[in-house]
């Protein structure tokens, strides 16, 4: 596919005490005024810092300059504050955009669209359990489960207004998270899963998914500001200040493929262990420095295997998705497209 950019590497910074600084085109890591990583400007494509110390103003205007997108989020993933150059982008594309977040047809069409992909990709995560554990003791809860989202992504067509999807998700998503459990299959008791906890994350599992979802919509936001479209203006998740909406329907539909198989495959092969999280006074989980390293080698790694795009044809990396999904998305902006085509998993 013609216009798709080299994947590049996302530095993720995770070791306490670290502070970003720059040598002639190079990011510096030092952590107590000692260099312990340095790494070219030109291999970056975006920098994520998790508790940080700081960065220098020399490395936050070589990041500007260059365009790589500098961020700094709470050890628990939660997002902080970013440092970009001027934005960029197609003008016409983002007055196209704005037209069309203001048309409730049009809204509706594309968020019918994110929202069919998040449940058709929901489910191929429960029929992979039930082709690799067929016979499990919980495989038939996993089997009700996915018929019933199979009659609600069917629903979704006669929704009427984003009232009408957003209740259809939410059933969809409460018989998904419903029989999640089930798909833990090692590390059962120190891994149980009773359903989705946000801000903070009650259990281990929900620790690992509210982390790797903080990386993913850092990575769609990057993707929608890349092919010039505005990340906070959205179809489905409509304007609210500091919330970049766009970035938020894009990712509903990668949830299940890029995070729920990374957390369920990090805790089933044992890469992650109980002792490798804290439980904070107010009562939420986050990880260790080493296991935060795990998790974030295991992201990496899963980015840079390859798929067949379902509506490209055409093999691509995997960390690519969110990119190509919105060129897509511009595409049909432009009207080069009849619809807008989310990623679905074969």
């Amino acid at each position: 596919m013609s216009g798709i950019r080299k994947l590049l590497n996302v530095l993720y910074v995770t070791t306490p005490g670290s502070y970003l600084s720059r040598d002639g085109e190079n990011v510096v890591v030092l952590v107590d005024q000692a260099e312990k990583f340095r790494m070219p400007i030109h291999n970056v494509e975006g920098i994520v810092c998790f508790n940080y110390m700081g960065a220098s103003p020399a490395l936050m205007a070589l990041c500007c300059e260059r365009n790589v997108r500098l961020s700094f989020l709470t050890e628990s993933g939660r997002f902080m504050a970013r440092v970009t150059g001027p934005v960029s982008g197609n003008v016409a594309l983002r007055r196209r955009q704005y037209r069309m977040a203001d048309s409730v047809d049009f809204s509706l069409g594309v968020a019918r669209n994110f929202i069919a992909g998040k449940i058709s990709n929901s489910r191929s995560v429960l029929m992979r359990f039930l082709r690799d554990h067929g016979g499990a003791e919980n495989s038939g809860g996993v089997e009700r489960a996915s018929k019933m989202m199979a009659h609600k992504g069917l629903a979704l067509s006669s929704c009427r207004n984003d009232g009408d999807i957003r209740g259809v998700e939410g059933d969809a998503a409460r018989e998904y998270y419903g029989v999640f459990d089930h798909l833990i299959t090692e590390q059962k008791e120190e891994f149980r899963f009773t359903g989705r906890s946000r801000r903070p994350p009650r259990d281990l599992m929900n620790a690992i998914l509210s982390f790797l979802y903080s990386i993913l919509a850092h990575d769609c936001e990057a993707a929608l500001e890349t092919v010039g479209l505005d990340p906070q203006v959205g179809f489905l998740h409509k304007d609210r200040p500091g919330r970049c909406g766009l970035a938020l329907d894009l990712m509903e539909e990668l949830r299940p493929y890029l995070v729920d198989r990374t957390a369920l495959t990090l805790v089933n092969n044992r890469q992650v262990c109980p002792k490798g999280f804290k439980i904070k006074e107010t009562g939420g989980v986050i990880m260790d420095d080493d296991t935060r390293k795990t998790v974030i080698t295991a992201w990496q790694k899963r980015k840079q295997e390859e798929v067949t795009h379902p509506f490209l044809n055409e093999k691509i990396k995997v960390g690519l998705i969110p990119y190509v999904q919105a060129l897509l998305l511009a595409r049909y902006l432009r009207g080069d497209l009849d619809a807008y085509p989310p990623f679905l998993v074969r």
